[in-house]
């Protein structure tokens, strides 16, 4: 392992039982970079973050931290990791400040020492003025924040973020990117798992897209999309009962169609052009949308599902 690489995973398998949750899966993740593990619920992606937090042993295959073994050096990995679970677990009965004082008392730092770093925390994550306030009253965005700013207490070398703005409204949503922006700029590596395609856009220099425990594709968000798409889609919504009459005229207008129970969506280089040519073969949908194409559409055509499903 050299020293750009973080963690290295060949042939990492979990299994519960029969079920085989994670299948084989071969990961490299480079010092300084934003990583992500894209898919649906399901998909394998928090039982890969346990593993990698030496919060769940390997059942098959090979994992090394951080230079070590995670069955023999569990305590010392952890120690140089910050983790951010999918649900907040704050001490809703303590202060903001609070519960950062007692999170760094877990690490042994000193009383001196936990202070500074969380007044320096509470900057970054934008609650110096709620240090006082207790956590039960602040809003999804700010406990999110706090749960961040708690995890980085120890001033890790990698940071878990598992699914790190479910259930946040988009302003706080982009926030907490801006704030996830600032740590990777700072020398933070980032292990990210997320459902959310612009997520992984915003986030991820690099990702992998599983599905039932495995690993589909693997690449930049740009080189994803390059590779498995077009530059542009074309969403069509028709009535209920009229979509399938529809589908004849549609296909062939683009380099790819796809039928969704709720709409049609056309793959091509000019959307602009290709809804010109649906109009000329008398396709009146409800409503009409131009846009790029994203994560979500390479999903589609590599599992033939959406990311929601």
């Amino acid at each position: 392992m050299t020293d750009d690489v973080l963690l290295r995973a060949r042939g990492l398998t979990k299994r519960f039982g029969d079920f085989t949750a994670v299948d084989a899966v071969d990961v490299e993740v480079n010092r300084g970079e934003a990583f992500g593990f894209l898919g649906p619920n399901g998909a394998g992606k928090s039982s890969t973050m346990r593993m990698i937090g030496c919060v769940s042993p390997v059942t098959a295959g090979e994992l090394t931290i951080l230079g070590m073994d995670p069955a023999t050096h569990g305590p010392q990995i952890r120690a140089r990791l910050g983790v951010c679970p999918q649900r907040d677990i704050l001490d809703e009965d303590l202060s903001v400040e609070e519960n950062l004082w007692v999170y760094g008392r877990f690490f042994g730092l000193s009383r001196s020492e936990v202070r500074e770093r969380a007044d320096e925390l509470l900057d970054f994550a934008q609650l110096t003025d709620r240090r006082h306030e207790r956590v039960e009253p602040l809003s999804g965005g700010m406990k999110r924040r706090l749960t961040i700013a708690r995890s980085l207490m120890n001033n890790p070398e990698v940071l878990l973020l598992d699914e790190p703005t479910t259930g946040l409204d988009p302003q706080a949503r982009h926030i907490l990117w801006d704030r996830l922006f600032r740590l990777k700029r700072s020398g933070v590596t980032l292990i990210v798992t997320t459902h959310y395609m612009d997520e992984a856009e915003q986030l991820c220099d690099r990702l992998v897209v599983m599905d039932h425990g495995r690993i589909v594709a693997e690449g930049s968000p740009r080189e994803l999309i390059a590779s498995y798409s077009t530059r542009e889609v074309v969403e069509l919504r028709f009535d209920a009962d009229e979509q399938e009459r529809f589908v004849g005229d549609v296909d062939g207008v683009g380099k790819r169609l796809e039928i969704l129970p709720d709409r049609l969506l056309v793959y091509t280089e000019d959307g602009d052009s290709a809804l010109a040519e649906l109009h000329a073969r008398g396709v009146a949908p409800l409503s009409s949308l131009v846009r790029r194409s994203s994560l979500e559409d390479v999903f589609l055509f590599l599992t033939g599902r959406t990311l929601v499903d």
